[in-house]
């Protein structure tokens, strides 16, 4: 031991004397001479030597999932799942990875957060960063125009991770899409509805969901005087108006991108207006803004759309907000995104949004970029945010201190006394042939206590007692968890009585 610390003094040393001579910009056959040194001493030391000690650890950006928290994300998945089947919608699912041209220029900015893979065998791929783009290759490789799908899977991310606030580089998506020529806003109003099923089942909280129109925003900043080449740059910067001041969107637009300052004046004049169907009929008489063709056809169809939200019971949780800005390239009509309300802090003032939760768009043009002779397919969709609102749940259930069962087991099938492995065996193979969930302790003779205190740590509704006298008679011993209270069943009668006391009551959330 003592010959290799003093072994590694001497690489310290060495490797010391080889940044001294780099700073000093010593000779190249210097520099190289004394690095030959370092090397040598470091092979006498052996392959380990110099190596950092390796640490367990996930990647930045992503995280494990312990039994209880995969518990509470199969719950939040299956309220998303079952709302997505009652509005008709099949399921599809599509690689992991997509050839890189076909995720290259769909995101704008956010282009620069795709992660790109290896050359592997001659093919550029990369992680995909959503759903929707493959989506859309889907639909244009398989020449279909009509469809009505969700897709739950993960996508991935260069961004710098909150993972506190649900922010992740590889994160789930639950997306709902209806592709197809329909009549206006009627698939819009119905993506709409789901969002606030959903939001509302999984009672999170308050919640808004903020709408707008890439047609409005566009015919905004054409009269406001922004040029063509950078309406989506621009668009970018009053997205983050939700995050933001309006001083600093101004200064980014001015400073960064080089608008003129009366221009971003004449913007903020409209991106910091929001309200209902009022304020759409009032722009709808704005001298400027209803000369601009886009913007009248945008204004008009979301007069329509704040007609079926009525009828579909949801209006008053719909903002017209014009400074949402998506900013994701492909979208053409319609976006909106749901954010949680934080409770005012005195009585009066507005409700603060404290993140998103879920969005979506029309993007129209986007299958229409697949396809070889450009032909469009008009698509309106949703993006559940589910990381966020996993955390969310989390946070609740901690607060609450509340028990979350990470097993659906039925019944435990214990025994009363020794040498009746056996018997535990048939009795469970029995449960489980019938369809039951049923447990056993993997010991020849454990003690019933340790049986019985299993089952209330796990949650376990119920115990099948195997005894002697049980055996005997025919029967097996019920025993309730909860309620501690034991009766003899029927062999033969065991499984309907399981299923009649474990039976989940009928939920139409």
């Amino acid at each position: 031991m003592a010959e290799r610390a003093a072994l590694e003094e001497l690489v310290r040393l060495q490797g010391e004397r080889v940044r001294d001579l780099k700073q000093q910009k010593a000779s190249a056959e210097q520099i190289e001479e004394e690095v030959a040194k370092l090397l040598k001493l470091k092979a006498q030391l052996g392959p380990d030597e110099g190596k950092q000690k390796f640490v367990l650890k996930t990647p930045k950006g992503t995280r494990d999932y312990s039994p209880r928290q995969m518990a509470v994300r199969e719950k939040v998945f299956d309220v998303i799942i079952r709302c997505f089947k009652r509005h008709g919608a099949e399921v599809i699912d599509t690689p992991v990875f997509e050839l890189k041209e076909t995720l290259t220029g769909k995101y704008g900015e956010d282009s620069k957060l795709i992660y790109d893979l290896k050359d592997q065998g001659g093919e550029l791929l990369s992680l995909r960063y959503d759903l929707t783009v493959p989506f859309a290759r889907y639909l244009a490789m398989n020449k279909l125009t009509n469809i009505k799908r969700y897709h739950i899977a993960k996508v991935y991310r260069r961004d710098n991770p909150a993972m506190t606030r649900g922010r992740y580089r590889e994160f789930y998506q639950c997306d709902f899409d209806i592709a197809g020529q329909f009549d206006p806003m009627i698939p819009d109003a119905e993506c709409l509805k789901i969002m606030c099923e959903i939001l509302g089942s999984l009672q999170i909280g308050d919640f808004l969901v903020k709408v707008n129109d890439r047609r409005i925003l566009d015919g905004m900043f054409a009269i406001c005087g922004v040029p063509d080449s950078k309406f989506r740059t621009i668009c970018s910067s009053v997205d983050k108006l939700d995050k933001v001041s309006w001083d600093e969107v101004k200064n980014e637009m001015v400073g960064e991108k080089g608008l003129a300052p009366e221009v971003a004046d004449r913007i903020g004049e409209y991106v910091q207006q929001h309200g209902g169907v009022s304020l759409v009929e009032q722009l709808l008489q704005d001298p400027k803004l209803s000369q601009n063709k886009q913007a009248l056809e945008g204004l008009g169809d979301l007069k329509l759309l704040f007609e079926y939200l009525t009828l579909f019971g949801i209006a008053d949780k719909i903002s017209f907000d014009l400074s949402l800005a998506r900013g994701l390239d492909y979208y053409t009509g319609v976006i909106y995104e749901a954010v949680l309300l934080q409770t005012p802090v005195q009585a009066g003032e507005e409700p603060l949004g404290v993140g998103s939760v879920a969005a979506g768009g029309r993007y129209d043009g986007l299958v229409g970029m697949f396809d070889p002779k450009g032909r469009k397919v008009p698509c309106v969709g949703l993006s559940i945010g589910v990381e966020r609102i996993f955390s969310i749940v989390e946070q609740r259930l901690e607060a609450l201190e509340e028990k979350v069962r990470t097993t659906e087991t039925q019944v435990f099938v214990a025994s009363a006394q020794k040498k009746l492995l056996e018997e535990r065996l048939k009795l469970v193979a029995e449960l489980w042939d019938a369809g039951i969930k049923a447990e056993l302790l993997y010991k020849k003779n454990p003690k019933l206590l340790n049986q019985l205190q299993y089952c209330e740590e796990a949650g376990i509704p119920l115990v099948a007692i195997i005894g002697e006298q049980e055996l005997k008679d025919g029967v097996i011993k019920l025993r309730s968890v909860s309620s501690r209270e034991e009766v003899d069943i029927r062999r033969e009668d065991l499984v309907e009585e399981i299923k009649r006391r474990t039976r989940q009551p009928l939920c139409i959330s």
